[in-house]
């Protein structure tokens, strides 16, 4: 029967009859409804070797160490290691003819009063052969069911699936995915965060599975810095001040980084904000990776990767409005400003009346949620298209019915104009640029980033191709 097809009883029973999967599982905060689904299958005898559940925060610490956060990444990570080391321990002959695996998990579920958001941490160690070092699987969920009961079978649900997935549909990362959110719509459950590694996954780029999560609707956005390493959003940029460029980057240039550096400055002189607090992220949306209807993997890695030889942490979102880019923002800010750099034609989209007509409240609805009290934009000036002077926000055209918000904006600190800039990058354009590199044209060089001409000629970005020398 495909995979599609079984159910999570179905799914548990074929581990429990594989004789060689042997584990055990270590799960926190939301009931054993895990460990439970194999009980409930039958034949879990040949597969659970112990399971168990540190409520007590004591007991926990006595297990894992003393901490301050429960539900964190470094607690799910210090379970694997410790229940993976202790299995192998107390059974090492069994290590023998069996593929270990350690199932943990630490989790909020919703309270009696639904006032907190149900999330955690899920993870999985796992041999895929005998003898073999093993494999980890790191993922962050958020449960959006209205009551626990609902969010513990679901997470029942995504640790079964887990653990199939890891065994049986690990050969290939899209069978994987679908394994991992079977029978899991977004609704039910989002994966905001999901990292594999080891042996046998040295050739995985977890940055093509972030944008899958994200184009897939698994989740609105993910993230990873210039290591590569995917993040998840909530943690990496918990009550930090975020200050946003959203764009295409195709490639990034030389007003780029003059737009980030200048707004960096302006930022950081904010009352609100702490250096050591500031966050500069870059963020692709969906609309931005297509390529002739379709989103190209190696265009998004070409991105990612100039994006990261510049030091910037990136992010993939599904959020094609502003507002809900920035409501999502400052949900994790959490007080703190977050900032926007915009280029002053960008501008002419957020006071577009029509860009809102999905919301029952238009413009002034999305300028409610989207702009509210913490958040900032922080204008560049552009070539005017017309005549080629310099425009601006000083000189900015809007309908007149419009001028009013503008000035209510400026005159509550919620929109100002970067007063400092490079007047010779203003006529750069990354379409231009793009074309000149597949024409294989020198003149691009001088529009963009050192670091960056590099990264295009010795990875052959954007269509590059060397030239051959003549004899």
């Amino acid at each position: 029967m495909s995979a599609s097809r079984l159910t999570t009883e179905d799914k548990a029973l074929k581990i429990n009859l594989t004789q060689d999967i042997y584990g055990c599982f270590a799960e926190i905060g939301a009931g054993q409804e895990v460990a439970a689904n194999f009980f409930k299958a039958g034949g879990s005898s040949g597969t659970i070797a112990y399971t168990q559940s540190a409520y007590d925060m004591k007991v926990s610490d006595s297990m894992y160490g003393e901490t301050v956060r429960y539900v964190c990444e470094e607690r799910l990570l210090t379970m694997l290691q410790t229940e993976f080391k202790h299995l192998q321990d107390i059974l090492p002959v069994k290590n023998r003819d069996s593929r270990f695996f350690a199932f943990c998990n630490t989790v909020e579920s919703l309270n009696y009063h639904k006032t907190n958001q149900g999330q955690g941490w899920v993870g999985m160690r796992f041999q895929l052969g005998l003898n073999k070092k093993p494999n980890d699987v790191i993922l962050h969920i958020k449960m959006h069911d209205n009551s626990h009961k609902a969010q513990q079978e679901a997470l029942g649900i995504l640790g079964v699936n887990l653990i199939y997935a890891c065994y049986f549909q690990s050969g290939n990362i899209n069978d994987f995915i679908d394994g991992i959110v079977h029978r899991l719509p977004p609704d039910r459950m989002e994966i905001d965060m999901l990292r594999i590694s080891g042996p046998d996954f040295e050739d995985t780029d977890n940055r093509i599975i972030a944008l899958n999560l994200v184009r897939r609707g698994i989740t609105n956005a993910t993230m990873f810095d210039l290591a590569k390493n995917v993040l998840q959003p909530s943690t990496a940029l918990y009550k930090k001040n975020i200050l946003l460029m959203r764009g295409r980057f195709r490639p990034v240039t030389k007003v780029h980084i003059d737009m980030i550096e200048r707004a960096r400055a302006a930022f950081a002189k904010e009352k609100r904000v702490k250096p050591e607090q500031l966050e500069v992220v870059f963020e692709l949306t969906l609309k931005d990776l297509t390529a002739d209807g379709k989103i190209s993997d190696k265009d998004f890695l070409d991105r990612a990767e100039l994006l990261g030889s510049l030091g910037y942490t990136v992010m993939v979102s599904n959020y094609l409005k502003h507002y809900k880019m920035l409501e999502y923002l400052s949900s994790i800010a959490r007080g703190n400003l977050v900032g926007v750099i915009m280029g002053i034609y960008n501008l002419h989209i957020i006071f577009d009346e029509k860009y809102y007509d999905n919301l029952p409240g238009g413009l002034l609805e999305a300028f409610g949620r989207g702009f509210g009290h913490n958040v900032k934009l922080y204008i560049y000036p552009a070539v005017n298209v017309e005549d080629g002077s310099l425009y601006h926000l000083g000189n900015i055209k809007l309908p007149e019915n419009l001028i009013g918000l503008l000035n209510y904006m400026q005159a509550n600190d919620k929109i100002t104009a970067l007063q400092e800039y490079d007047p010779s990058l203003l006529h750069i354009l990354s379409d231009d640029v793009l074309s000149k590199i597949k024409a294989n044209a020198n003149s691009w060089e001088d529009d963009v980033p050192y670091e960056v001409v590099k990264a295009i000629k010795f990875f052959e970005l954007f269509g590059y191709q060397q030239k051959l020398e003549k004899h």
